[in-house]
């Protein structure tokens, strides 16, 4: 991973200080202030439209916060190609006629010169990232073709051209089956060696705590952003749950959250 010209390296990789986001009189976020070490894996937990797609946004540079600031090592994030954020699949055009490989290719744009096309240097990150996620043999294939543990592979062979060093995933896992689901946590655990930080969003807070070195606990607010040991603690999660945190009778310590009544609801308002 080759560093950045505008970074200070005495900065965190992301500082984000005083964050708000309103929308009609409400918050979507309030007061968010949180920095992240390199090569950190961070998971985002909270109830459905707790603000989490749109923390993303705002330290993707997407969209523009209320009040507050959000640095990635000492620059904002506008337009800042160490950035990858990976949207929820959902939101993806899946029949749009492109290459895994030209998908890919789409994360060294910023590298390219005037004229905008790519030279040998340029596919070899390509190919190089196409072998790092294990889709080398998928590069022709329409992302339509994938499954769906491929086509999140092929978001981080994306991030890894356009040689990131801050990777945002919203709801990553949602759809996956357990194996894609761990084969896809064991990629990002192999990223560390890339000084690559990972934020994930999802809802899986027992998976969270197993792969994550830290959990950011969030409900409109940052209730609490710790080691999982000090996150999964009941007086800690009805913080941010409420009544939809249930705990499972006769087994000791084990907690289930009833989350399905609404989505992200304040991701249909924010743009």
């Amino acid at each position: 991973m080759y560093p950045h010209s505008d970074h200070q390296r005495d900065k965190p990789i992301l500082d984000v200080q005083n964050v708000f986001v309103r929308y009609n009189g409400s918050f979507a976020l309030e007061n968010i202030t949180f920095h992240l070490h390199v090569g950190e894996r961070v998971a985002v937990v909270g109830p459905n439209g707790a603000g989490k797609s749109t923390l993303f946004k705002v330290v993707a540079g997407v969209l523009t916060p209320s009040q507050g600031e959000v640095t990635v090592s000492g620059s904002r994030p506008v337009r800042h190609s160490c950035i990858a954020y990976i949207p929820q699949r959902s939101q993806v055009d899946w029949n749009f006629p492109v290459s895994v490989a030209d998908v890919v290719m789409m994360g060294r744009s910023a590298k390219l010169g005037p004229l905008g096309w790519p030279k040998k240097h340029d596919w070899d990150f390509v190919k190089h990232a196409l072998e790092t996620v294990e889709l080398a043999d998928y590069s022709n294939r329409q992302i339509s073709h994938l499954s769906g543990g491929q086509q999140q592979r092929m978001f981080i062979a994306r991030a890894l051209a356009q040689e990131a060093e801050l990777m945002l995933m919203d709801e990553p896992l949602t759809g996956l089956d357990t194996p894609s689901q761990e084969s896809l946590l064991d990629l990002l655990d192999q990223l560390r060696a890339e000084k690559v930080t990972v934020m994930v969003a999802t809802h899986d807070l027992e998976q969270a705590a197993r792969h994550f070195d830290r959990l950011m606990l969030l409900n409109h607010h940052l209730i609490a952003f710790e080691k999982p040991s000090d996150v999964m603690k009941t007086e800690i999660l009805l913080q941010a749950y409420g009544a939809r945190l249930h705990p499972v009778q006769g087994q000791e310590g084990l907690l289930t959250i009833d989350d399905s009544c609404c989505d992200e609801g304040e991701d249909s308002h924010v743009h």
